[in-house]
């Protein structure tokens, strides 16, 4: 049983009376079949109308192949759906189903300015929480694709009336439509002044000028083709506010105007190199004078091990010291470097020791609770913040 589709002849009507003619289900869910309805099915890449129908909250809209219309119904403590024969009240939501209609418009608009001026042809687009236009080009031109939304929203100012309607099959065969449509019979066309003629059963605005605008958010490759991700309409208009905003602090924090924030950071990320660069040089110059020190006692010692925690000193610190001590061939060294995230250790052999590093450290980090690993040559790993690291390797057997 077809469901009569009253947002077919008027978009904008939000409000309507109709008739509980059956149940049914779709995937396995109880619904409400009307013999008429303002709400939108989930159906060509759009999301379905949210609202209330007889006092309920409408959680989805379906259609199935007979053209029925399914009303996904939240029953609450109700329990039960509304009876058959009862007539009800349905509200669409009204913000939903503009911005709906806005990006579905904005879709048509951009597919035919993507054919047009990119040579780019819709295979199938998206209308979700990221709207996207799948073409069948290999790759997409970004200027090309500028363009193209350029003469969008040129269109969009000119505000163009958008004309929906069920042609006749011979006024069908000579309109010249963008792809061929996807049915056979009951052909709804929507057509965009004489910029775009594209069979449509969806939502759509009624000039050109309600879109409002039209925003190319990326171009990417997806599944070997090339990928538009877009917004339009409120939606468009909310997420413009909300980086205006970002924008907004960032000047304010960097006391700059907004057109000056890129300059800033760039200012911000040559002096961030340049401190770090120092800061590696600093770290190198403390490696090379921590070495020094360390290396008087490595050579003092017995059994050519050093222990020893550098305070503050990282992982790459801890590296750049044992490279230094382990140039002595029996060394083995027993680093660590105290941070606030933990104690870093790092054990390390000279070439002509046989010291297994790795089994080595996994029992240290065993007896304290810690973890690491790695070879017989070489083995880092963290430690509790409170471990005494000379008095853990003094204790294990070495």
């Amino acid at each position: 049983m077809s469901t009569e589709r009253l947002y077919f002849d008027d978009p904008f009507l939000h409000r309507f009376t109709a008739r509980v003619v059956a149940h049914g289900t779709w995937n396995g869910a109880a619904s409400v079949v009307l013999d008429r309805t303002a709400f939108y099915p989930e159906a060509g890449g759009q999301m379905a109308d949210h609202g209330v129908l007889g006092g309920l909250p409408v959680r989805d809209v379906q259609v199935d192949d007979a053209g029925t219309v399914h009303h996904l119904l939240d029953v609450g403590e109700a329990g039960a759906l509304p009876a058959p024969g009862l007539t009800l009240d349905g509200v669409v939501e009204a913000e939903r189903r503009r911005v709906h209609m806005s990006l579905h418009t904005g879709q048509h608009m951009l597919s035919r300015a993507l054919l047009d001026i990119a040579g780019a042809a819709t295979v199938s687009s998206r209308l979700g929480a990221v709207c996207t236009i799948d073409t069948d080009q290999d790759t997409l031109d970004e200027q090309r694709v500028a363009e193209a939304e350029a003469h969008v929203n040129a269109t969009i100012d000119a505000d163009l009336p958008i004309r929906a309607f069920f042609p006749t099959p011979e006024e069908l065969a000579a309109l010249p439509l963008r792809r061929a449509p996807k049915v056979t019979d009951h052909i709804r066309v929507i057509q965009v002044g004489d910029f775009d003629v594209s069979p449509c059963g969806g939502t759509h605005c009624t000039r050109t000028g309600q879109v409002g605008l039209v925003r190319v958010l990326g171009v990417e490759r997806y599944k070997g083709k090339g990928r538009v991700l877009f917004s339009a309409g409120p939606r468009a208009r909310k997420e413009l506010w909300e980086e205006a905003g970002t924008l907004r602090a960032l000047s304010r924090a960097f006391t700059c105007g907004p057109l000056e924030v890129p300059t800033v950071v760039d200012k911000l990320r040559r002096e961030l190199a340049e401190a770090r660069e120092a800061l590696g040089a600093a770290r190198a110059k403390r490696a090379e004078h921590t070495a020094t020190e360390l290396a008087a006692t490595l050579d003092a010692s017995a059994n050519k091990h050093v222990v020893a925690v550098l305070e503050g000193a990282g992982p790459e610190e801890l590296r750049a010291v044992a490279a230094r001590l382990t140039s002595r061939p029996d060394a083995v060294v027993f680093l660590a470097g105290r941070t606030p995230e933990g104690l870093a250790v790092l054990i390390a052999r000279g070439a002509a020791s046989a010291f297994g590093c790795g089994a080595f450290l996994k029992r240290a980090a065993a007896a304290s609770g810690g973890r690491g690993g790695g070879r017989p040559e070489h083995a880092e790993g963290r430690l509790p913040a409170s471990t005494d690291w000379p008095a853990l390797v003094a204790s294990l057997p070495t």
